[in-house]
């Protein structure tokens, strides 16, 4: 009997490590792009249409904080909140005050953990050289990582054509992981950002329920969405005791990145390939044959 036991548990073990070697998107994601890697790896270990440009939403963020980190510049300066620059056809609902004036370091803050899209223009246009400049600079540095397959229009993601893959979003998030304070403000629950001229106080909190559960550890989050995008999330999670990085792009709910980020943490640890609703595999065929169509049409081919 205990030898049987012992046969039965080591073919099980071999399928394991067969499902994980050769078959990196075996498990069931209802997002209809994703890649996941280890932090320090340079392979997928999870790839679904990971080669597909899609638009990202504010999985941008990510971009503007480097970009303005790279600068160096002073984080407790005070900046001017005014209506957006740019006119992208998209609504940017703001509670901070035309006007009043904020740290650069708390408008980086609530950009990242609580996606305030205003926040991220007014980082913008304080730049040396102004938003054009800015948006220049997320570009060159898009292309020193690596980034080939990506685009950037604005600082925040309102815009459609801010556009990458998500195996190039995996290499942004690994770039991203080296800077501190992109990790901190990233899984903070909370933040008071205090205003002056006039004086008020704000309290933001996080846009991923994922930094408050127990039963994660998230060193690094972002999420993101606009119609083009569906919901997005992008974050670094200790699984199996090793940094993992989970791209997830366009899902059809708000709760269906957090429900992927779960099956692909169960995949990894147990080789479980979950499953997803209906509703999501006939959202996948939706979005899948507009981005053929556009695919078509944009170039002649699809990826």
């Amino acid at each position: 009997m205990m030898i049987r036991r012992l046969v039965v548990w080591l073919a099980a073990s071999v399928m394991l490590v067969h499902a994980h070697a050769g078959q990196p998107s075996a498990v069931q994601l209802a997002s209809v792009y994703a890649a996941v890697a280890s932090l320090d790896g340079d392979q997928l270990q999870v790839a679904k249409h990971a080669d597909r440009q899609v638009p990202i939403a504010s999985i941008t963020k990510l971009m503007t904080a480097m970009v303005v980190l790279d600068a160096g510049l002073d984080l407790d300066e005070y900046l001017t909140v005014r209506p957006r620059e740019q006119k992208l056809g998209k609504t940017a609902w703001t509670r901070m005050r035309n006007g009043s004036q904020a740290r650069r370091g708390d408008l980086l803050h609530i950009a990242l953990m609580s996606s305030e899209n205003i926040a991220c223009d007014v980082l913008a246009r304080h730049f040396p050289g102004g938003l054009k400049a800015f948006v220049a600079a997320m570009n060159s540095k898009a292309k020193a990582l690596g980034m080939d397959d990506s685009v950037f229009f604005d600082p925040a993601g309102l815009s459609p054509n801010n556009r990458s893959t998500a195996a190039d979003l995996v290499k942004m998030v690994r770039a991203a992981y080296q800077y501190d304070r992109i990790r901190d403000v990233t899984t903070s629950t909370f933040h008071q950002v205090t205003f002056r001229k006039p004086r008020y106080s704000l309290q933001y909190g996080n846009t991923n329920p994922l930094v408050r559960s127990s039963r994660w550890d998230v060193s690094l989050s972002k999420t993101g969405y606009l119609s083009e995008a569906g919901r997005c999330l992008v974050m670094v999670s200790e699984i199996n005791g090793e940094p993992t990085i989970l791209v997830l792009l366009d899902s059809l709910g708000t709760r269906t990145p957090i429900g992927d980020a779960g099956r692909v943490r169960r995949w990894l640890e147990t080789g479980d390939p979950g499953s997803i609703a209906v509703a999501a595999r006939n959202y996948e065929r939706e979005r899948t044959a507009a981005y053929r169509v556009d695919a078509v049409s944009q170039n002649g081919s699809v990826q």
